[in-house]
């Protein structure tokens, strides 16, 4: 057996940053006040395999996709025997050629749904234009991006299985060869990156770098960018602002639906304890407004998920909506009752904005 050089420190740096990006994509999927920052590791996940993709036409011996061996009668007799060592594989394996392929082809529909969904749900980025006509699909669009998403997960633990069978079971060197460049093999290869090679390398790097630096040093960049924008309720309608923002934040009307705020404004001396009564007049004008700018009449995403999830309609207080209870299912209680916060309803103690109509994740920061 004789060493040579397989791998260029390219693909090696470029697998570390997959690795890396994959990872911190999917921690950062489990909390909504991260989900920005989801965004933009997934961004940088699939720019990553981009250039891996370009990289597989471009590049040199055993990195292109030519010479992945794809037939399916070596891949069949491959893992007909997934114990025990058959014939030399200088790259990739029949079946690391195939789990890749099928990585590829899953992160780019991943990243497509996941781009797809932020402008629809969210209406942040590209898509945001598709927010008002589509939002009602948003639970079918979050289902095929949770299903593409876990599948790219499952091939991944199955090359990550496949490798690590390769190393301790049929003793390969292919983990180490992807740290080191070198392989063991029966008969001595050497690679060698040419000078085109070498400039798209410096290219791609000083893409990236930019590109991430266009990500993460502003939020309004195109990829990001948030078309819910502050409404001014003074402007909007004084009475609302002065009467209700008098005692409490002035909610987002959308946040209620139509048949709650009627019966709230119905029996005002009966307000969460307190007397709140008003005159007629401005009764009538704050309760026009309110059911006027309801959850049935948003496109919001939690007003949709509110009328969704809330089988009683005549639920009175925010806190009680069932999406409201899953959204904050996991804050303790203690929380809610620090200083700080003293109550559920104090919602601008985490959501900044929130007295403005935004509820955004990017501007949810949850006191220690």
């Amino acid at each position: 057996m004789t060493k040579s050089y397989i791998w260029p420190l390219y693909n090696r740096i470029i697998h570390i940053l997959l690795i890396v990006s994959f990872t911190a994509t999917f921690i950062l999927s489990e909390k909504s006040e991260y989900l920005d920052y989801h965004v933009i590791c997934a961004f940088v996940f699939t720019f990553l395999f981009i250039l891996r993709i370009i990289w597989g036409f471009i590049g040199p011996k055993y990195s292109k996709f030519r010479d992945f061996p794809l037939d399916i009668n070596e891949f069949n007799e491959y893992v007909k025997h997934p114990l025990t060592k058959t014939k030399e594989y200088i790259g990739h394996t029949p079946a690391s050629s195939y789990a890749i392929i099928n990585i590829v082809a899953l992160t780019l529909f991943t990243t497509f749904s996941g781009m797809i969904l932020y402008g629809i749900e969210k209406n942040h980025g590209i898509f945001s234009y598709l927010h008002p006509i589509y939002y009602k699909d948003m639970f079918i669009l979050e289902y095929i991006h949770f299903i593409s998403s876990y599948t790219l997960l499952a091939f991944i633990f199955i090359h990550i299985t496949g490798a690590l069978i390769d190393k301790f079971v049929k003793k390969n060197d292919a983990i180490d060869s992807m740290i080191s460049g070198y392989r063991k093999i029966s008969k001595k290869k050497q690679i060698k990156i040419n000078s085109s090679q070498k400039i798209f390398v410096v290219f791609s790097f000083l893409i990236l770098i930019i590109f991430t630096n266009y990500l993460i040093s502003s939020k309004d960049n195109a990829l990001l960018i948030s078309q819910n924008k502050k409404q001014d309720y003074a402007k909007i309608n004084e009475d609302f602002e002065n009467e209700c923002g008098s005692c409490h934040i002035t909610y987002p009307p959308y946040l209620l639906p139509k048949k709650s705020w009627e019966i709230m404004m119905s029996d005002l001396e009966n307000h969460f304890g307190d007397d709140a009564s008003i005159d007629s007049e401005t009764n009538l004008i704050i309760s026009k407004f309110l059911e006027q700018n309801s959850a049935e009449y948003s496109t919001n995403e939690a007003a949709f998920k509110i009328l969704k999830t809330t089988k009683d309609k005549n639920t009175l207080a925010i806190t009680k909506t069932p999406y409201w209870q899953n959204e904050h299912q996991d804050i303790e209680d203690k929380i809610f009752l620090d200083e700080k916060i003293k109550s559920k309803a104090n919602c601008n103690a985490c959501h900044k904005d929130i007295e403005y109509g935004l509820i955004k994740s990017n501007l949810i920061k949850i006191p220690k």
